[in-house]
């Protein structure tokens, strides 16, 4: 029997160490079958993740992992296929036009399952941080660490 787990919540965690958020977004996505059984057992990749618009409307995420269901057979899904995300329209149109700004990018933070059970992707509006940034922010990480434990 497979272990679904009840509310599913897959960060990525890598995205907040690279990338500064301007400002975030949930956004529905379009899985087969297999692809939200998956989902469900928590069987989910995301640092390699990322978002770009095929059209003006359309945005799509790529380079997100969902393993292959186990108990599915010969009808499952492509691994790492490109998949089509769901947002209303005016924040599509805020997102393209950002999109146009040089350096921006669109980054996956989290992917969870809603109280209804529909898969759901927290994206976020990113800018890259230079090295002195991350070293910033690896001290800060590490005197609060040093503080918890005094």
């Amino acid at each position: 029997m497979s272990s679904i787990q009840k509310n599913v919540s897959i960060k990525n965690r890598r995205a907040s160490f690279e990338y500064q958020f301007l400002e975030e977004f949930t956004a529905g996505i379009v899985l087969t079958g297999s692809e939200i059984k998956s989902v469900r057992m928590g069987k989910v990749s995301l640092p390699e993740a990322y978002c770009f618009f095929q059209t003006p409307t359309e945005l799509m995420v790529k380079g997100m992992n969902i393993a292959p269901y186990e108990q599915g057979g010969y009808a499952n899904h492509e691994p790492l296929r490109t998949r089509k995300l769901l947002l209303e329209k005016k924040e599509l149109k805020k997102l393209h036009l950002k999109m146009k700004d040089k350096g921006l990018t669109i980054v996956v933070t989290r992917m969870f399952v809603s109280n209804k059970g529909w898969a759901k992707l927290n994206i976020a509006l990113a800018k890259g941080k230079k090295l002195y940034d991350k070293r910033q922010d690896k001290k800060e990480k590490d005197a609060k660490r040093e503080m918890k434990h005094i």
